[in-house]
Order: structure tokens, then sequence, then C-alpha cells
């Protein structure tokens, strides 16, 4: 049997936690640990203990510092992990209960497992879906075009890519983190099913006030990087096509900010995915639409 190391950073996470271990806990394949990498001087070990979540399989370890942000304490995690197959899990989402039982079949075939993401507000009331339709192989070059919201519902085989998050970049770790992984392997396994949810939270480092400029910067770096061939990726082909989404994201994120102006409760997604639709050309839009909506 294979076994998952599920990382977990943990930040202000008291009032989170507890659902994020729960969704863990309940998991219909058992073969797994879970690294809480604490960065903020909370005993999450207690934390746990007092709602009577404490599992044999969960590890507890430290940053010993506060505000590392999640590179810092995602990679102590990936340090220590001790199994084949990995996953990042913050400590405000959750994986629906089929995620690693689905997941660990394809891990036999695919190096890198994705799944549609549902989008939750701070109080689990749904805001909308990512990346649903049918299974299916995404190669490097089409993946962000499915998958155009965040990245951390990645599981992965770390006997072909164990990559480390870059605590240089001040947002968006997970596009750098993606595009390492790609560098080796060509494609991922991709289910179109909802198994991984994503707490949006008005202020965040990807929310808030300033967070859109953040990233924009951010993208833009990660594009020069791409360019320079800071990514060397497994097909070299898919560059066109990864700098056609860095482009196409870093415009939707002008619109975004713009819409923040107005409507607070305005969602990146809605944005990058009118600017793909609207900015590819015809074949592409009508195999676009049919992957957003099937």
């Amino acid at each position: 049997m294979q076994k998952f190391s599920i990382i977990m950073p943990a930040f202000k996470a008291e009032d989170t936690i507890a659902s994020a271990v729960l969704s863990i806990i309940k998991q219909e394949y058992k073969d797994w640990e879970l690294i809480i990498v604490a960065d903020d001087y909370v005993d999450y070990e207690s934390v746990l203990g007092r709602v009577g979540l404490l599992h044999k399989g969960i590890r507890f370890l430290s940053t010993g510092g506060n505000a590392s942000g999640s590179p810092i304490p995602r990679n102590i995690g990936l340090d220590s992990a001790r199994f084949e197959y990995a996953a990042i899990l913050d400590a405000d989402d959750m994986m629906h209960p089929q995620k690693l039982e689905l997941a660990v079949v394809q891990l036999q075939h695919h190096p890198i497992i994705s799944c549609a993401l549902q989008l939750l507000t701070k109080n689990h009331k749904p805001l909308r879906t990512v990346g649903e339709g049918s299974d299916r192989i995404l190669t490097s070059q089409d993946y962000k075009f499915t998958n155009f919201s965040s990245d951390s519902m990645l599981v992965y085989d770390r006997r072909v890519a164990d990559p480390r998050f870059d605590s240089t970049l001040s947002c968006v770790t997970d596009i750098d983190f993606l595009l390492k992984l790609f560098s080796k392997s060509d494609h991922c396994f991709h289910f179109g099913q909802t198994l991984h949810s994503y707490v949006k939270r008005p202020i965040s480092v990807t929310n808030g006030p300033g967070a859109s400029q953040k990233i924009a910067l951010t993208k833009q770096l990660m594009l020069e990087r791409l360019s320079s061939g800071h990514y060397p990726l497994a097909d070299p082909q898919s560059i066109p096509s990864v700098q056609q989404f860095f482009t196409l994201s870093l415009k939707a994120e002008k619109l975004y900010s713009n819409a923040l102006l107005t409507n607070s409760a305005a969602l990146f997604e809605d944005y990058i995915e009118q600017t793909i639709l609207a900015n590819t050309d015809h074949v592409f839009r009508e195999e676009a639409a049919r992957l957003f909506y099937l």
C-alpha cells in the first residue's frame, strides 16, 4: 500500500484547523500521515485535543517563528515527509472523503493528480467551482486553462518530482511549485469532480486590499522566469501556452482589481475565465467552453 504525506502549514488557524484535520481523518483511504507545521507559536496539538481530534497519524512541528509565510512551513513539512505521495492542505481548506482513495489509483500511472476545486466563503458558503467536467489527461500546455484558480489541490509522486516552495516569492507560490512539478512530467491526471474545497478569506495573502497588485507583480516575475529558462519544463513546446496563460492572467488581474473598487465580492476566477474565453482563437474557445461547462 502506498502512503500519503499531507503537509498543513498553520498560522492563526485555531478557528479553522479542526475542519481541515477532520477532512483528513474522514478520508476513505487511511494510509496517511498529517504533518502540521505551526508558524505562530500556537500549540495545535492542544487545540485539536480540546475538540477530540488527536490521531496517531498526526505529527506536530513548528517553524520556530511567526508569520514566516507559507513556503517555510510547507518546506519544513516536506523535508520531514516519510511517504511516497504528497499533498498540501492549508489549515482552512478541506479534502473531500474520496480524494486520496481516487488519487492513489491514478498515481500508479500518472505522477501528478489534480481535481475540480470548490470555492467557499469563510463561512463555507459555496461561491463557484473550477475545473469541473470529465476525468482526463491535462498536459502542461493546457493545465492552467482548466485549473485557472488555486493549485492547492495537487497530489503528486515524490519519487518523480519533489520540489520545494520558493520563500523569496510573496504570494501565489503554488504556481511556481506547479511549474517545478511540470519540469519532471509533461502532464497530470485531472478528476473533473470536486474533491477539494478552497476557502476564500476576505483578508489574506491572495485577497484583500492590494493583494491583486502584489499577485500581478509576482506573475510578471514568473513570466520573466519562464522566458529565461528558469523553469525547464519537461515539454519545452508547452512554454508558449504557459506564457499565454500568464499574459491573460495579468490582463484579468487588471480587470479584477478595477472591479474590486465597486464590488468587494468580485471573484478573480470569473475574470480569468472570461478573459481566456475572449482572448483565444475560435477552436480553443470551443474547447475551453466544453471544459468549463461540461
